[in-house]
């Protein structure tokens, strides 16, 4: 670009187009991966849909990824919503703060620890063969995130807990069962006690068909990869921000202002939380119901 035509184009009316543009409120955008496939109730509040779950996909170990989460309402008023490090095996702000709510020995410390503590998500590719709701989603690959209830029920199919019920591989493409799945709302949570396998079935009757649907599955590992995940320094800030640098008052009320020390653990692993870290609430449902709040 020469001088002359940077004369011309570098005129007051156009900066101040310009900053007012950028001044001008702008339409909230929200990010939706049309990759998942989610549920949905009708108006009696009931919803149901019949799917396949998936082997894993080509170059992968198994048909499902877990990732923990939190998710919770801090005093200021803030939101904290961050993908867990424990999912990769490292240390977490979050999970660190609350051993130390939990180790004051207060009941009171422990049931915040409780609010705060992470959720388990799992990831599977499954294929749709019904959808009432959505019909045009039927014959279609997807990624589908769900709870330990809903692990659950594949393991039972798995590993049946009678000797006269049959184990299945649910994921297998040949030998595997389509899963009805039927949600209910209880006391505001989703439920899936009624969801269960069919008998088993092939996918499709024909391998050519089967290689197709299994070349349009999704990666899960790429759940994992480090670029999903905030660094440490990231998220404490981001804890600290949503905590505004509170102690709770019964943890605060045993603390001496003037010696505050930062436990050590160097080389001993962080005392367990049964209570706090076991994934007994069903994501998919502990997040509706954030959202219907």
């Amino acid at each position: 670009m020469s001088v002359s035509t940077l004369r011309k184009s570098n005129t007051l009316d156009k900066l101040l187009a310009q900053v007012q543009s950028e001044s001008a409120p702008q339409e909230k955008k929200s990010y939706v991966d049309e990759r998942l496939w989610k549920p949905e109730l009708d108006k009696s509040g009931t919803g149901q849909a019949v799917l396949r779950f998936l082997p894993a996909p080509d170059g992968e170990e198994l048909p499902w990824v877990k990732v923990f989460k939190h998710a919770f309402q801090g005093p200021t008023g803030k939101w904290y919503i961050e993908n867990s490090l424990t999912t990769i095996g490292k240390q977490d702000p979050m999970s660190e703060h609350n051993s130390q709510l939990w180790n004051t020995g207060l009941e009171s410390d422990k049931e915040l620890a409780r609010k705060q503590k992470r959720k388990l998500e799992y990831y599977s590719n499954i294929y749709v063969v019904s959808d009432p709701k959505h019909p045009e989603n039927e014959g279609k690959v997807f990624l589908f995130r769900y709870g330990k209830k809903i692990f659950d029920k594949i393991m039972a199919s798995m590993q049946p807990e009678f000797e006269d019920e049959t184990p299945i591989n649910p994921f297998d493409f040949w030998e595997g069962a389509n899963f009805k799945l039927k949600i209910r709302k209880v006391d505001g949570f989703w439920n899936y006690d009624k969801s269960e396998f069919d008998s088993v079935t092939p996918l499709a009757d024909s391998d050519e068909k089967l290689d197709g649907i299994w070349k349009t599955q999704y990666s899960l590992q790429e759940f994992l990869a480090p670029t999903n995940f905030k660094s440490y320094d990231e998220l404490k800030k981001r804890l600290d921000d949503v905590l505004s640098g509170t102690v709770t008052a019964s943890a605060a009320s045993m603390i001496d202002e003037d010696v505050v020390e930062t436990p050590q653990f160097k080389s001993e692993p962080q005392p367990t939380i049964p209570s706090v870290e076991e994934d007994d609430d069903d994501t998919m449902s502990y997040f509706q119901k954030l959202a219907n709040e």
